[in-house]
């Protein structure tokens, strides 16, 4: 599951959930790994200097103050994070897969899909998306990361199942629980 920055994408996978999906967030995993892995928090002072860890890990806004007005940065983040991120993804879905009931459906959240070639690891692709000015509403500080982004059309146009998240709670579930019906049927 896929989507732009405020558009739900915690809500449905939460949804998913309820629905009886095993659910994974890479966002999860990349604040875990901030906070507890000792090689990831070495790389971060070495780059940026001991004020970027503390006792309670990684200091999140001030890397996000760093990398966020420096495109080099992140690029430097990213690939930090990512095959880390990818990692932990391909061992938790491992897990599920030796579990003895292993569950029907597996759902792992990753913002950027599309724009890291994620997609080639999935059966199918979710889309949440809302019009930008709900996304906006939901996070204001939105902000560079969105513009390196693949525009949000395309990412619909190539997804397996897309929803406008602009209404309900309730309309969100509806729409996971008929994904999690076509996709367990």
């Amino acid at each position: 599951m896929t989507g732009p920055i405020g558009a739900g994408k915690s809500a449905a996978l939460d949804a998913f959930a309820r629905h009886g999906a095993a659910t994974i967030s890479s966002d999860a995993t990349v604040h875990e790994l901030l906070r507890d892995d000792p090689g990831v928090q070495r790389e971060l002072v070495e780059r940026f200097g001991p004020d970027v860890v503390g006792s309670d890990g990684a200091d999140r806004a001030r890397i996000a103050e760093i990398v966020f007005n420096d495109p080099e940065q992140l690029v430097w983040l990213e690939e930090l994070l990512h095959p880390r991120v990818v990692a932990a993804n391909l061992a938790w879905r491992a897990e599920q897969e030796a579990r003895a009931d292993p569950p029907l459906l597996t759902v792992a959240e990753v913002p950027l899909l599309y724009e890291t070639g994620a997609e080639r690891r999935f059966d199918a692709v979710v889309v949440i998306t809302a019009p930008e000015a709900i996304r906006r509403e939901r996070r204001p500080l939105a902000d560079a990361r969105e513009q390196r982004l693949l525009p949000e059309a395309e990412k619909v146009a190539l997804a397996d199942y897309a929803y406008v998240n602009d209404g309900t709670l309730e309309e969100l579930d509806a729409f996971v629980a008929d994904v999690v019906g076509k996709l367990t049927a």
